[in-house]
């Protein structure tokens, strides 16, 4: 199976090529616009020179059976609709795009075109937040925290709180049908953000503050008087009671501990079986996405 990586930053490097590099059966093939780091990459993987480009066409001229896109996410509209014209199922870093008619263009284009288009919603497959599924969830809590990092209300909200707002909808227990959206912002930069998803019998909460003093994640769950608290993706407190403790094993690796083994894997295996994934229950969390952009910005209108 020959597969593309787009784009080599941060979150290719670090969660992704780990676990596409050691997957039997798979020809990888690596791009980027910069010879350097594709150079670097390519060594340390010990690709050969034709596992390596520079230009997306010539890319597309081996013939993928897949693709994975971690360009940064003004390049995703450009670089999955060539994709998805080209007939090779995709996989692509949230969000979409930062527009939501561009979003919708391309699930309408994978749609059109019978290709898969998955979205990296890697949080539904972590194992501490998949098996909260499990647990009475009458109330949900999930804060997502960072220090000293103010940003612009559309590029904070898709590029990072829309894990918090897919996170919620995977763990809501029914249908939602009160949104309600609060914030702080100054200067033009959102500082938090608050998001509550209510429906029959729950509640559903997600913050996200940007000058909290700490990075954290802090997902908290409760019903039927017991509550479940799931810390940093790798730490599950059972509470009923007396609260009971269990740790991400020493030597379990961080991809598998965040979901993004399991993703990768969910996604190769349903191209392996001819499978087409769709990313309309994606887009549902962009629409939602787009409705917290409008509040936040509303007061500045």
């Amino acid at each position: 199976m020959k597969v593309g990586c787009i784009g080599l930053g941060d979150i290719a490097r670090k969660a992704y090529l780990p676990v596409l590099s050691t997957q039997p059966g798979i020809e990888l093939h690596l791009q980027t616009r910069t010879p350097a780091t594709l150079a670097e990459i390519g060594d340390s993987l010990r690709l050969p020179a034709g596992q390596r480009h520079t230009d997306l066409s010539e890319l597309l001229a081996q013939d993928l059976d897949a693709a994975f896109v971690h360009a940064a996410t003004v390049a995703h509209p450009e670089i999955v609709t060539r994709l998805l014209e080209a007939g090779v199922p995709t996989y692509v870093d949230k969000p979409l795009a930062y527009e939501l008619a561009e979003s919708e263009r391309m699930v309408r284009l994978a749609e059109e075109r019978d290709v898969s288009l998955s979205v990296g919603f890697n949080r539904r497959h972590a194992p501490g937040y998949a098996q909260c599924l499990e647990h009475p969830r009458e109330l949900i809590l999930l804060q997502k925290n960072r220090v000293g990092l103010a940003e612009a209300p559309r590029t904070m909200i898709l590029d990072d709180f829309i894990h918090v707002v897919d996170t919620l909808r995977f763990l809501v227990p029914g249908p939602v049908d009160d949104v309600t959206v609060r914030s702080r912002s100054e200067a033009g930069l959102l500082h938090h953000v608050v998001l509550q998803l209510a429906g029959d019998g729950f509640t559903a909460l997600g913050v996200m503050n940007r000058l909290s003093g700490s990075t954290e994640e802090i997902l908290e769950i409760s019903g039927q008087d017991t509550k479940r608290q799931v810390v940093n993706l790798a730490e599950v407190i059972d509470h009923k009671g007396q609260p009971t403790v269990r740790r991400r094993g020493d030597w379990v690796p961080v991809a598998r501990q965040r979901g993004i083994e399991q993703v990768v894997l969910t996604f190769l295996d349903a191209v392996r079986a001819g499978k087409v994934l769709s990313a309309r229950d994606a887009l549902a969390t962009h629409e939602l996405c787009e409705r917290v952009v409008d509040a936040v910005e509303e007061p500045s209108a």
